[in-house]
């Protein structure tokens, strides 16, 4: 079997996740060849468990032109994921970037345009789209056999984290080394999710709390509003202070209602569309009627290996990758709108000025604190390859 060889850039969390995965079979067409950190511990973790087989790097750039690989996964802090795919776009080595695709659009956007040039493939991690239930979802509102989108309405308050967690890393949860909070680090799937399945609003109105439920500068309790094109609407709620926490994501349609749940995905399907009935109805207090059913899936949630697997084969074969490097920029567009909203206290319109949010970021940047020192620029977030 030919098998696509890759280097993983940080070894962290989810770079030793992804490593274990592949050298425990559940990606055949991939071999891990090298690995690059510049923490030493996380080098020698990797020469303990795996021995000669690998060859380690503690410069990720001297990796990519060792000559050993033709892909690579990028699995390191925020700012650093387009730095490190645009290097591997340079040099036409495959890239697989963990979520999220950056931590501002404009830094993103340059990315895209790398990758337009670039004879390599490019996807990004988003694991939940290999998902049974948000693949239905999403096929059920892509037919139109349900009409239009009413409503959206998603409250993900299962995120929660104490602050052990946010103090296990030093640059957690600040605006130097993270970029963010529970936006940046863990809903970025949720926000692709939502744009995947329902499309992007053209307004966005957000509120949230910077530091609420735990010692850290960034947001972790967000509520927002959106409205779109065509007059729909939808909330976006999400916390890390919240146990025990809900997921609920609920999709209001012409001729029924989604709703995907604890695993599971229900349809409420109105004998009559909406719009239809109230035409034609004459009963003050009448209403279509409808059924629930809990709609079958194929039952197949592939996670990660899912994902790299797509990427190995569409390497060898040329075939679809789950997720386009290039969509990553869609998710961090609301999550850049909402903070962009919340920082200016008004409603912000898509497109938004992109210079704009860089230099509010910016300010946050420079009274941004990692381990009781002034972060001066983002620069020093490369420091550290300790994953998500």
């Amino acid at each position: 079997m030919k098998q696509v060889k890759i280097g993983i850039i940080g070894i962290g969390n989810m770079g030793s996740n992804h490593l274990r995965n592949i050298e425990g079979g559940k990606c055949p067409e991939i071999q891990v060849v090298a690995v690059a950190d510049i923490n030493p511990k996380r080098l020698e973790w990797a020469k303990k468990e795996y021995g000669e087989k690998i060859t380690l790097f503690d410069d990720a750039l001297k990796m990519l032109d060792s000559g050993l690989i033709e892909a690579a996964i990028v699995a390191v802090p925020h700012y650093d994921h387009p730095k490190y795919a645009i290097e591997c776009l340079k040099r036409d080595i495959h890239v697989m970037v963990e979520k999220p695709a950056g931590v501002y659009t404009k830094q993103v956007r340059e990315m895209n345009e790398f990758a337009k040039k670039s004879k390599a493939k490019f996807g990004l991690m988003f694991n939940q789209r290999t998902s049974d239930v948000y693949r239905k979802m999403r096929e059920l509102v892509k037919s139109s056999d349900l009409g239009q989108i009413r409503r959206t309405s998603w409250i993900i308050t299962n995120w929660y984290r104490p602050q052990a967690y946010y103090d296990s890393g030093s640059w957690r949860a600040t605006w130097s080394g993270e970029g963010g909070g529970v936006l940046l680090n863990q809903c970025p799937h949720n926000l692709d999710l939502w744009q995947w399945i329902c499309g992007m609003p053209v307004k966005v109105s957000t509120k949230m709390h910077f530091g609420k439920w735990h010692d850290i500068e960034v947001e972790d309790d967000v509520t927002t509003y959106v409205e779109y094109e065509n007059g729909a609407t939808g909330t976006f709620i999400t916390s890390t202070g919240d146990v025990p926490g809900t997921n609920r994501f609920e999709i209001t349609l012409d001729k029924g209602k989604l709703v995907a749940e604890n695993n599971k995905l229900y349809l409420w399907e109105l004998d009559v569309p909406e719009p239809e009935f109230s035409k034609i109805n004459k009963i003050p207090f009448g209403h279509p009627q409808s059924a629930k059913a809990e709609v079958e899936t194929d039952g197949k949630y592939e996670q990660h290996p899912g994902v790299l697997n797509a990427f190995a084969a569409a390497i060898l074969r040329d075939e679809p990758l789950i997720a386009s490097g290039e969509e990553g920029i869609y998710g961090l567009t609301l999550s850049n709108a909402m903070h962009l909203s919340a920082w200016l206290g008004k409603e912000i319109t898509l497109p938004f000025d992109e210079d704009l949010f860089y230099n509010e970021l910016q300010k946050r940047i420079k009274q941004s604190h990692r381990k009781g020192n002034i972060i001066e620029n983002i620069a020093d977030t490369s420091s550290t390859f300790e994953g998500i």
